[in-house]
């Protein structure tokens, strides 16, 4: 059966309500006891809780700004507004309210401005010509401004294609990056009528480019004039420079054989440069340095010679004086799980480690590197870090599967959490409600090799009590479930838990954070041969153990987990109920329809369908339907260009 949703809130409550009472999953569960002392999880909860993105300091770090999300009702939507933070006496005001969205406020070097991208619409100039982006407030987001002190936000750009980014230069000017107003080509379209989406239309795609934009003369002056596509710019804390990267084909996503390039722009003489060219370097993840003298990144490595699916990210330093970048010796064999954020001696950054990253700080000391393990009560369960600009002060998200998650703040002491305290606490209610307890668990999996997942118990766990088992499997296949609370309708652990389930998240063979060997062992012809042995003798060590009820088994994922779900109906029946959201089962189809079709299968299974078609009918589970017994409910979205439903 195949079911189209577009209101979050009704997915999730089919989802619960089809999947426990239509085809039978109430059968599998054991009711969980009457909580007395807590709340019951609802569908709700699940979808109304609040998250939070894009928190900075303002550069005395007396002031934290930030987004925080929330599924809107009505729209059918999550929608952003942003908050403000007083550090000193805790207060904490909402800067926007409504139902547009908004994000990326970021403080002008005084601190007595915020500026941030907003989907709301201006009011039209007076002055302006009927039609023009002046008279209609502009197209997409715009850059909007509100005084920290208090007052109404004001719009600032109203440019026809709206605005994708932007950096403070000084407290007079903005660097925008802004895609060109319509050309006569898309004019002449427009004024036909013509509704035929081109894919792939290098021709007349507009390109995206860099602008210095006067807030005094509210004047947008265009600063690059490449004719490619930005689609990302970091500057320096002295608003001279700009590293960007650059697409230069439609079609990367779909092939990846042209690729990104990366350029560095004088801000001053508008001059630009390209760098790495000619190597194998693809950076992301630009931090400037605090004196602007050069700046961090990050770069994926793989051993496949163009194809980055699977990778682990490297460290690496441009020096603008010397113009050349070094690469950065972390000593943490699988990479780093997060962006640099720079120091005046170094940077700080998370490292990946499986479930838990570990988090440390780099110093320099001559030509050579030292790591520091960063210490305090949180450190073994950080999820994101922002550094204030003198690198004094820290914000960190904590949380584990069974802690909701808190920003926090402290003082960085060399590598110590010094005097922690929250900073932004979200989702109050939860407190009231009973959590799962959670525990890193392992087994050995497919070639022997150990396997590690997340275990979240019943709510009312009985040691010497088998119970139902409900296996979640996350997407990617390069993708982790971490340490971390992260409740979702398409994963509702505490659903589950609450009814009397253990769940079972894990991180099989092609998972990222676990080292390159992990990532590219799926590779070239292996997909799905470890991943679906890895989730079975996940199970069977649960059975095994004496905690699941070996008759009493469900399985759920979206994306790869949903296509490791339909390789376990094909090739067992002991799955109770299966629940497979936005999965694949003809890799013929996914090769020429889905929107990174070549370079996965590339990837993956190492020859297209012409090359091999022999691999694809055996990798495909449709060819194996017919020993599928296990009652399914199939979800698909119908604008998902990823896994499309043709």
């Amino acid at each position: 059966m195949k079911c189209l949703y577009n209101e979050p809130d009704r997915f999730l409550r089919k989802i619960v309500r089809t999947t426990m009472t239509h085809i039978r999953l109430g059968a599998l569960f054991v009711a969980a006891a009457m909580l007395v002392a807590a709340e019951k999880w609802t569908v709700d909860d699940v979808l109304f809780q609040e998250r939070l993105a894009g928190l900075e300091w303002s550069k005395d770090a007396r002031y934290a700004v930030y987004v925080k999300s929330k599924m809107d009702r009505d729209k059918g939507e999550a929608v952003s507004n942003l908050w403000l933070k007083n550090v000193a006496d805790g207060f904490e005001v909402a800067l926007t309210r409504g139902n547009d969205n908004h994000a990326s406020p970021k403080f002008a070097p005084d601190s007595k401005r915020i500026a941030f991208l907003s989907g709301r619409k201006a009011a039209a100039v007076p002055s302006a010509t009927a039609g023009s982006p002046a008279a209609d407030g502009g197209g997409g987001m715009q850059v909007w401004m509100i005084d920290t002190r208090g007052g109404e936000p004001w719009a600032v750009t109203r440019l026809e294609k709206g605005v994708r980014a932007f950096e403070w230069l000084d407290n007079d000017a903005l660097l925008l990056l802004a895609a060109e107003d319509a050309t006569l080509h898309e004019q002449q379209t427009k004024e036909r009528k013509d509704t035929s989406n081109v894919v792939d239309d290098e021709v007349h795609a507009a390109p995206v480019r860099l602008y210095r934009f006067d807030l005094k003369q509210q004047k947008a002056t265009r600063l690059t004039n490449n004719s490619d596509r930005i689609t990302n710019m970091t500057a320096s804390p002295d608003g001279a420079w700009a590293v960007t990267s650059h697409n230069r084909s439609l079609r990367e996503i779909y092939d990846q054989k042209i690729k990104p390039v990366t350029f560095l722009y004088n801000l001053k003489t508008g001059e630009g440069k390209q760098l790495f060219a000619g190597e194998k370097l693809q950076p992301r993840g630009f931090a400037w340095k605090p004196d602007s003298k050069g700046f961090y990144f990050t770069a994926p490595y793989t051993t496949h010679p163009y194809l980055y699916n699977a990778s682990i990210n490297l460290a690496y330093e441009y020096d603008l004086a010397a113009a050349r970048h070094s690469k950065i010796e972390l000593d943490w064999e699988n990479g780093l799980a997060s962006p640099l954020r720079a120091t005046a001696d170094g940077f700080v950054a998370l490292l990946a480690a499986g479930a838990r990253n570990k988090a440390a700080r780099y110093t320099r000391n001559g030509a050579a590197w030292t790591r520091t393990p960063l210490a305090g009560e949180h450190a073994g369960n950080l999820h994101g870090l922002e550094l204030s600009d003198d690198g004094k002060t820290i914000a960190y998200h904590y949380s584990t599967a069974s802690r909701p998650s808190v920003w926090m703040m402290a003082r960085l002491d060399g590598a110590q959490l010094a005097e922690a305290k929250p900073l932004v606490e979200l989702n109050g209610g939860f407190k009231k409600k009973t959590v799962a307890k959670t525990e890193l668990v392992s087994w050995k999996g497919a070639l022997d090799e150990q396997v590690e997942g997340i275990l979240y118990y019943p709510h009312q766990y009985e040691a010497g009590r088998k119970y139902p088992l409900v296996v979640m499997i996350h997407g990617g296949p390069h993708g982790h479930d971490a340490d971390v609370f992260n409740e979702s309708w398409g994963y509702p652990h505490q659903l589950m838990a609450q009814r009397g389930a253990f769940v079972l998240k894990p991180n099989y063979h092609g998972s990222s954070n676990y080292g390159l060997k992990w990532s590219e062992s799926i590779s070239n012809g292996k997909y799905n041969d470890l991943e679906w042995i890895d989730v079975e003798k996940g199970v069977d060590s649960l059975i095994a153990q004496g905690l699941v009820d070996a008759n009493k088994l469900g399985v759920l994922g979206w994306s790869n987990g949903s296509i490791i779900t339909i390789e376990l109906t094909t090739r067992t029946t002991r799955y109770k109920a299966a629940g497979a959201g936005a999965g694949d089962v003809n890799w013929i189809s996914d090769w020429g329809n889905a929107v990174f079709g070549d370079a996965f299968e590339m990837y993956y299974l190492g020859k297209t369908p012409m090359q091999d078609p022999d691999l694809y009918i055996r990798k495909s589970p449709l060819f194996r339907m017919d020993k599928v017994r296990t009652p399914t409910i199939i979800f698909f979205g119908t604008e998902d260009k990823q896994v499309p439903t043709e």
